[in-house]
C-alpha cells in the first residue's frame, strides 16, 4: 500500500524549536535557555483544587464549551483585568491550551485561499496552523529599532482583497515586544477599515514589567465584535502541563468553534478546569510573585548580554530576550550549535520564528537565576573566544 500525505500537510516544516531540542536532549549537563516553560511549579493552592476534584470523583466529561463555573470565572477575570465583558454561557469556550483555540478559530473563519496576516518573528505554530486551516500565511516583518512592535502602516501595505484576519501576539514570543496603546488603536482602525477579524493571543499579558499595563485590541470601539480574545493559564500561572486555554468571541463564532471542538476534542480535562477556577479566582498573588522574579532575571540577563557585546533590547513583556548575534560573524544556527557543543548552553536560533529572526537567538529567562548566571558566564567565554578567532584570521 502506498500512502500519500495531503499536500498542505506534507510541505509544513517541523518545528525549529523541537528539532533543535532533540539534539539538546541527547546531551548531558546542558543549561537550557530554550523551551518557553516556567521553571516554577504550579502554585500549591491550584494543585490542591485539582486534588480535591479527584477526591470528590470529578472525573467525567464537561460541557463542550467548558464548565459553566469556569466560564463565569473567565468572564469576571477578563472584565477585571482587561475591561472587556463576555457573556459566560455563549461567548466563551474552554480549549485544550491556547494552541487549540487558535486552530479552532482559524478553521471556523477561513475558506480555502483566505489570507491571514501575522507579525514576524513570531511563535512557531502560527504559519503552520494557518496552512492547516487551508489559509495563506502573510508575514509582516517587525524590526528591532521599533522594539519589534507592529506598525499600522506596515500592516496596511500587505492587505489584499483576500485578507481575512490578523493574528496578534503581544507581549510577543520570541522578542518580548509589547504594543503602545496609541499604535494599537491605529491597527484597530485599519482592521475596521478593511473588515479584518483579529485573533489576539494574549497568553503573556500578565507578564509585563516596570509597571506597564497591558492593553487588548478588543477594548477599542468596534473591536470586540471582530476580535477573538485568546488566553490561557500556561505561562503566567505556571500551568503548561494542565493544557487549559480559552477563547472569547461573538456568540456565532464561538458556536462554530464549539462544533469543531465537539467533534475533535470534546472537552478539556475536568480536573484542569477545576484548577483553572482556583487560579483565576485566587491566583493573583502567586502571579505577582513570579512576575517579580522574572523581572529580576530579565534585568540580569539583558545586562550580561550587552556587556559581552551582544546587542540586546530590554523586553517589556513575556520571559524571553532576543539578542543580536551578527557581531560574532556566525549565522543564528551556527552560533546556537557551537554554543551548545562547546559550552553546553542551549538557545534557540532566531529563524525558528521566521526569516526575520536571522541574526538573533532566543533566550528564555524562565530558568532559575543561578543557572542563568552560569549560562551567561559560559556564553561570555564563547563570545570572547569567537572574537579572538576573528582577530587571528584578520
Amino acid at each position: 500500500m502506498s500512502i500519500t500525505i495531503a499536500d498542505h500537510i506534507r510541505d509544513i516544516p517541523r518545528s525549529g524549536i523541537r528539532d533543535f531540542f532533540e539534539i539538546v536532549q541527547s546531551m548531558d549537563d546542558v543549561i537550557s535557555l530554550g523551551i518557553g516553560e516556567p521553571d516554577f511549579a504550579t502554585p500549591w493552592h491550584i494543585r490542591e483544587a485539582a486534588i480535591y476534584a479527584l477526591e470528590r470523583g470529578r472525573t467525567g466529561y464537561t460541557s463542550n464549551l467548558g464548565l459553566p463555573r469556569l466560564r463565569r470565572s473567565i468572564s469576571d477575570y477578563i472584565n477585571k483585568h482587561f475591561a472587556i465583558r463576555y457573556e459566560p454561557l455563549s461567548e466563551i469556550l474552554v480549549s485544550v491550551g491556547v494552541s487549540e483555540a487558535i486552530d479552532l478559530a482559524l478553521r471556523a473563519l477561513l475558506n480555502a485561499g483566505d489570507e491571514v496576516i501575522y507579525h514576524e518573528p513570531c511563535y512557531v505554530s502560527y504559519a503552520p496552523t494557518i496552512t492547516m486551516a487551508h489559509g495563506v500565511p502573510v508575514p509582516v516583518r517587525t524590526r528591532a529599532e521599533d522594539g519589534f512592535s507592529l506598525r499600522a502602516e506596515d500592516l496596511e501595505k500587505v492587505i489584499t482583497p483576500r485578507s481575512r484576519a490578523l493574528m496578534l501576539n503581544f507581549p510577543t514570543n520570541p522578542t518580548g515586544a509589547t504594543m503602545e496603546p496609541a499604535e494599537l488603536e491605529k491597527i484597530a482602525a485599519v482592521c475596521i477599515r478593511h473588515n479584518l477579524v483579529v485573533l489576539s493571543d494574549e497568553i503573556y499579558s500578565e507578564l509585563t514589567y516596570e509597571g506597564a499595563k497591558h492593553t487588548s485590541i478588543a477594548v477599542f470601539p468596534g473591536m470586540k465584535e471582530r476580535t477573538v480574545f485568546l488566553h490561557g493559564l500556561s505561562k503566567a500561572f505556571a500551568m503548561t502541563g494542565w493544557r487549559i486555554g480559552f477563547a472569547c468571541a461573538p456568540a456565532p463564532l464561538i458556536e462554530a468553534m464549539m462544533k469543531i471542538h465537539q467533534y475533535s476534542i470534546l472537552c478539556a480535562s475536568i480536573m484542569g478546569q477545576d484548577a483553572a477556577i482556583e487560579a483565576l479566582d485566587r491566583g493573583e498573588h502567586s502571579v505577582a510573585q513570579m512576575r517579580r522574579e522574572y523581572e529580576m532575571r530579565r534585568n540580569f540577563i539583558v545586562s550580561a548580554l550587552n556587556e559581552m557585546g551582544l546587542e540586546c533590547r530590554c523586553p517589556r513583556g513575556s520571559f524571553y530576550v532576543f539578542p543580536k548575534i551578527t557581531s560574532t560573524g556566525l549565522s543564528s544556527r551556527d552560533f546556537s550549535m557551537r554554543l551548545l557543543q562547546e559550552k553546553k548552553v542551549a538557545v534557540v536560533p532566531g529563524p525558528a520564528f521566521g526569516a526575520g529572526g536571522e541574526g538573533h537567538v532566543r533566550c528564555s529567562f524562565a530558568t532559575a537565576l543561578p543557572q542563568i548566571k552560569i549560562a551567561m558566564q559560559r556564553m561570555a567565554e564563547f563570545v570572547g573566544e569567537l572574537k579572538r578567532e576573528s582577530a587571528m584570521v584578520s
